[in-house]
């Protein structure tokens, strides 16, 4: 590209030069040719003013005299006075001459003679001054040309390394322009593309994650339950083990589902009026195994027959996040307690541990964010289910810890005082 550039300008500064650079030696051998004849002309006539004001005073006429008056090695002049012999004045030019003949008042006449190579050399100086003028415009030309296309190239060589970039999966954008506008547009385009790709991996790299957390519970519960089938003779444990098991197949079927529509879209959700025992009491049957090896209990409390507004899946997936959460960083009874507050059903998980330290209290919900060697996510993917249905979880205590899953509600169909406690 650069050299195209640089052929292409030199092409049409040559063209510029040889058009207008013609015309003018044209026209500068022509004025220097017309200047030359009426400079003897000129010195023609002005001789034969000399001539007859002389004549006129009666004074001599000679070639001493008018040696003075010509230009010596330039002119050649010869008077011719009636009766007289010719004067001749300066050294008679050889070859081709430039001549003038002015007539005098007395009847003399006076011609003036100019070597033509005088011009000839005064021509070859103007095309020399025209052929160096010429040679520094081509050079300028060129080194412009250079300028050009090297602010024109590198740019275009910047832009194809940052494609390059992009599809090698380095997805950073550079944020750099050129001055030239298309230039800084693709450069505008690639951009947006770079930031559009980070936010992709990123996606894809988080949906990876959360898949990877959130599936490890109920991977984890599934398998339990098919070793309790592979352990046992009797039919009707089989039986029972079997259908558990088909419920946490389904169970995880909706998480996948639920990770792949929050990868898509957080907002959106597949919200149902449920009853919020329903959900408690699959989690506690689900968690009661992992807290009794632990030597610890799980038990709940509050409102019964809570109606909220939610996906029953989503919620069912907070909860286990909280106490999966429990039983790592915990200690004691964790306990899940249901309770109204205005328009909404709240669910308040807690336990006995020594809680959460300050310097976290603010960040619990970022990812990454951990209070021990654990990967940071699953509190930070609960907050996402939640919010994805309108609700919110929230931190509500720090020593002891208490988390709050708040959810919209619908008008109770059954319900006991408030503070009655749900039998297990």
């Amino acid at each position: 590209m650069r050299r195209r550039l640089i052929q292409s300008t030199l092409a049409v500064v040559l063209v510029v030069i040889a058009v207008f650079g013609v015309s003018l030696v044209i026209v500068e051998t022509r004025t220097i040719s017309n200047s030359a004849q009426e400079r003897v002309e000129s010195e023609a006539v002005r001789l034969a003013s000399i001539v007859d004001s002389r004549l006129f005073g009666a004074q001599q006429v000679d070639a001493e005299v008018l040696r003075k008056q010509v230009t010596q090695g330039r002119y050649y002049a010869v008077i011719r006075i009636p009766g007289e012999s010719p004067i001749e004045v300066g050294t008679k030019p050889v070859g081709d001459v430039i001549s003038a003949t002015a007539p005098g008042e007395e009847g003399e006449t006076v011609t003036v003679q100019e070597p033509r190579s005088s011009v000839t050399r005064e021509v070859g100086r103007t095309l020399l001054i025209i052929a160096l003028v010429a040679l520094l415009a081509v050079v300028a030309a060129v080194l412009l040309a250079v300028r050009q296309a090297n602010r024109l190239a590198s740019p275009l060589t910047d832009l194809a390394e940052t494609a390059e970039r992009l599809g090698s999966g380095d997805p950073r954008p550079r944020h750099k322009r050129y001055g030239v506008p298309e230039l800084d547009r693709v450069a505008d385009v690639l951009d947006g593309s770079a930031e559009r790709i980070a936010r992709m991996l990123t996606a894809e790299r988080r949906l990876a994650a959360d898949a990877s957390h959130q599936l490890r519970t109920p991977l984890t519960a599934l398998s339990m339950r098919l070793e309790e089938i592979t352990l046992t003779d009797d039919l009707e444990t089989v039986k029972e083990e079997a259908t558990i098991a088909l419920a946490q197949v389904e169970r995880l079927t909706d998480v996948v589902e639920r990770l792949l529509t929050n990868s898509r879209d957080p907002r959106t959700g597949s919200a149902v009026s449920f009853d919020l025992d329903d959900v408690i009491q699959q989690q506690l049957a689900e968690w009661r195994p992992a807290y009794r090896s632990a030597g610890r209990a799980i038990v709940s409390s509050g409102k019964r027959h809570l109606r909220a507004v939610g996906t029953p899946g989503a919620v069912a997936q907070v909860l286990a996040a909280l106490i999966e959460n429990s039983l790592m960083h915990g200690g004691g009874t964790v306990a899940l307690r249901t309770r109204v507050t205005g328009n909404q059903a709240v669910i308040e998980v807690t336990d006995e541990g020594p809680g959460v330290p300050a310097e976290l209290g603010a960040r619990i919900f970022e990812r990454a964010i951990s209070g021990r060697n654990s990967t940071g996510i699953g509190l930070a993917v609960a907050r996402d289910l939640a919010e994805a249905d309108g609700g919110r979880l929230e931190m509500l205590q720090t020593k002891p810890p208490v988390f709050g899953l708040f959810l919209s509600r619908t008008p109770l169909s059954k319900s006991l005082d408030d503070g009655e406690p749900m039998v297990r």
